[in-house]
């Protein structure tokens, strides 16, 4: 088995609480405890590798951030794309099976996996939180095989579509993070049929690019394309 790498990391001695939108950052609401370490990460830049130690977990504050595997034959399947208010870098075992690298300038907080592990034990609210997480995680890789499995290009896109408008809030008009050759290597497409294929929605009408990934969605239009 190979040694888990270690990649240096900003300082985890105590630091005021990070404050965003005026209020203090847990990890969960009323656990104050845990408290995670503000930092940066520029666009394209790698915040950890595959096989290197697993020992702190990240919550996307601002930004958005992309975890992949490189295949055997070069290809590129991305797993994930996670989020403000995502929390992301769990592991089973003691090393990262994927990349993560940031999609934009993004903000994190940075929390110690052994801090959670304590405060989880002695605390049945972050237990309870955790689980929740495990399971949408658990049902969200159930969707996505579904996705993969069974559904058509067209579907694909749709169905992913109207899952980013939800996790950045639902307002059906938003940017989005990430390339049209990063939505191909996480549904399982080529760019060229992604290209193709968000020109054949708004062709039907169901959204409206207005200028560099900057999308408006006709909800009700675009879900019959997924229900239908």
């Amino acid at each position: 088995m190979a040694t888990p790498m270690t990649r240096p990391f900003p300082s985890f001695e105590p630091v005021n609480p990070p404050v965003h939108g005026g209020r203090e950052v847990a990890l969960f609401a009323g656990c104050p405890e845990l408290l995670g370490t503000p930092f940066s990460y520029g666009r394209e830049e790698e915040i950890y590798g595959e096989g290197e130690d697993a020992d702190v977990v990240y919550r996307v504050v601002d930004g958005a951030v992309r975890t992949h595997k490189v295949l055997g034959d070069g290809r590129r399947q991305i797993t994930g794309f996670h989020l403000p208010g995502d929390l992301f870098g769990f592991e089973q075992g003691e090393a990262h099976r994927h990349s993560a690298e940031a999609l934009s300038d993004t903000k994190v907080l940075i929390f110690r996996r052994s801090a959670i592990q304590r405060a989880a034990a002695r605390n049945a609210d972050v237990a309870c939180h955790l689980w929740n997480m495990a399971t949408r995680g658990l049902r969200h890789a159930q969707d996505h095989m579904l996705l993969l499995g069974r559904r058509s290009a067209v579907e694909r896109v749709a169905t992913f579509l109207i899952d980013v408008d939800e996790r950045l809030g639902g307002t059906g008009t938003f940017a989005l993070p990430m390339t049209r050759r990063d939505i191909a290597d996480y549904l399982g497409l080529t760019i060229e049929t992604v290209s193709r294929t968000l020109s054949q929605l708004e062709e039907a009408g169901t959204l409206l690019r207005t200028g560099g990934r900057q999308v408006s969605l006709r909800l009700q239009r675009l879900r019959r394309v997924v229900e239908d």
